[in-house]
């Protein structure tokens, strides 16, 4: 095996470890974590929240301990993260407890992302980057698929199944330790110092911040929703996570759909589809085949979309790859910060058909943010 094949194998899985089980997995069992600990709406969507905010944190530290101590310690120590925030959500007994764990575990995927960015910069021919760096995000599909058979077999038990992706993530976290190259210490691949503000990248983050916003409405809550409107179990919301993440493995296309088509092209398709998905799984009178459908839009385009903002970012800083890519990510993680408790909050206070509108068509105003000089 290459040093390159290596290192997108082990990334594929220290990202479907950390954002499969560590940050999306908790949308899926809310409904039975909500009931065990007598959780409201409101309150879920703070701590689901957490998991988004411990990204936003985590990324910037990430960015700064490549530069100084390389991929492969930082890498490692992600997948370390995510198995202790994971153990902790499968022993949390109290509303503050938990929410604890699900900040801790949700840092780990924003430790994860920039020490792959400078280890592929670093051991991947610069033709062959950006299909590494997408195939590699695509690991949070396969993560995201890979909890839906822990619902199927468990159901209710959400204990044991965060203590098993606990579990998961220390074997990965191994795994990084071992083949994740040690060296990677190059200024041009870290965040460095703030970077000049463009009016490219800023179109960037506003796009990727929108997008953040609507996607919580189906990671944070579709459990919830399909729930209510569908009076669906944790096994068959499992079915539809499974769905999600298999759909996802589409999303490694992205640098290929970006050539082919251009990156606005692929961008303003791709957000239509997300809206659209929203609306398939979390509209009050849907079925069980549009929920199908629509996850399927969903767990494509979100991977599309991230792969897209991943390739934009690069691009917006050519000079400073990781940094592009830190800020795109950055941004789509603040706005799943926001937009999960306010999701919370509109479910609770108003309708849930209210709510999902409103987050799909955050999806439609994200599409007006275009790069440019891009076909």
């Amino acid at each position: 095996m290459t040093p390159a094949l290596r290192l997108s194998t082990t990334g594929f899985a220290l990202i479907a470890v950390c954002y499969g089980f560590a940050r999306f997995a908790f949308g899926l069992f809310l409904p039975e974590i909500r009931a065990d600990l007598a959780l409201s709406p409101t309150i879920g969507g703070f701590i689901a929240g957490g998991s988004f905010l411990g990204y936003c944190v985590a990324i910037i530290a990430s960015a700064y301990l490549t530069e100084r101590f390389g991929p492969r310690l930082v890498a490692g120590s992600a997948g370390l993260v995510a198995a202790l925030g994971l153990a902790a959500i499968a022993m949390a007994t109290s509303a503050p407890v938990l929410a604890a764990a699900v900040l801790f575990a949700g840092a780990s995927t924003g430790l994860a992302s920039p020490p792959l960015a400078a280890a592929v910069s670093r051991e991947v021919r610069r033709e062959r980057q950006d299909a590494t760096n997408t195939i590699i995000n695509a690991g949070t599909s396969a993560g995201v698929a890979l909890t839906g058979p822990a619902a199927l077999l468990l159901g209710a038990e959400w204990r044991l199944a965060f203590a098993l992706f606990a579990t998961a993530s220390l074997a990965v976290a191994i795994a990084a330790f071992v083949f994740i190259p040690r060296d990677g210490k190059d200024r041009a691949v870290g965040l460095g110092s703030v970077p000049k503000p463009s009016a490219d990248l800023a179109r960037l983050m506003i796009a990727a911040f929108l997008m953040g916003a609507a996607s919580t409405a189906i990671w944070s809550f579709g459990g919830e929703l399909t729930t209510r409107s569908l009076d669906w179990t944790g096994k068959q919301t499992g079915l539809l996570w499974i769905v999600i993440g298999s759909a996802g493995i589409f999303g490694g296309l992205a640098g290929t759909l970006v050539a082919r088509f251009g990156l606005n092209t692929t961008h303003v398709f791709s957000l239509l589809a997300l809206a659209c998905g929203i609306v398939c799984i979390g509209w009050s009178g849907t079925t069980a085949i549009l929920a199908f459908f629509g996850a399927a839009l969903f767990g494509a385009a979100y991977i599309l979309l991230t792969g897209v903002y991943l390739v934009w970012g690069v691009s917006a800083m050519p000079e400073r790859p990781a940094a592009g890519l830190t800020i795109a990510f950055l941004m789509v993680a603040v706005g799943q910060t926001a937009g999960a408790p306010v999701f919370g909050l509109l479910l609770s206070q108003i309708t849930a058909n209210f709510a999902v509108v409103s987050f799909a068509c955050l999806g439609v105003l994200a599409s007006m943010a275009r790069r440019k000089d891009s076909s």
